[in-house]
C-alpha cells in the first residue's frame, strides 16, 4: 500500500515540538526512539529523536531532529515520507524522484525497513522512501 505523510526535521528542539503538538493539537504520541536508543547512536547527541509518530485526528506527522551540523531551522525542514512494502516499487519511486534530483542517502536496507533512502527532486522536494519488510 502506497501512502505519504509529512516527516518535520527541527534543529535539535523537536522534543519541544513534540510537546507543543501534544498540547496545540491534541497530538497523541505513537512512537517515539532517541538517538542514543537506536543502532545509529553515532548520528549526534543521544537525546536528539531520532524518529517520532504522533497522530493528530486522523493523520499522522512524523518528525525527527535533524542529523546534518549545517542544517538551519525552517531551511527546508519538511519531507514527504512515502510508506511501502514492495522493494521493487520503492526502487522504482526512489529511481523516478532521484532523476535529475540530488541523493542524500542511497535507498538502502536499515535496521527498521528493507529499504529507505531519502532524495531531493528536481523541484527541490524532499522525500523519503521507507519499504517495510514483504509480508
Amino acid at each position: 500500500m502506497l501512502g505519504v505523510n509529512p516527516y518535520i526535521t527541527f534543529k535539535a528542539n523537536c522534543r519541544h515540538a513534540i510537546e507543543f503538538y501534544k498540547g496545540a493539537l491534541d497530538a497523541q504520541v505513537l512512537f517515539i526512539q532517541k538517538v542514543g536508543d537506536s543502532p545509529m547512536s553515532d548520528m549526534g547527541p543521544p537525546e536528539n529523536i531520532m524518529h517520532c509518530t504522533i497522530k493528530v485526528g486522523n493523520s499522522t506527522i512524523m518528525m525527527s531532529d535533524d542529523p546534518r551540523p549545517d542544517s538551519a531551522a525552517g531551511d527546508g525542514n519538511i519531507s514527504l515520507a512515502i510508506g511501502l512494502n514492495d522493494p521493487d516499487r520503492a526502487k522504482r519511486i526512489f529511481d523516478n524522484l532521484s532523476e535529475e534530483g540530488s541523493v542524500i542517502m542511497p535507498l538502502g536496507k536499515t535496521y527498521w525497513a528493507e529499504a529507505f533512502g531519502m532524495v531531493t527532486d528536481r523541484f527541490g522536494v524532499r522525500w523519503m522512501v521507507n519499504c517495510d519488510a514483504p509480508k
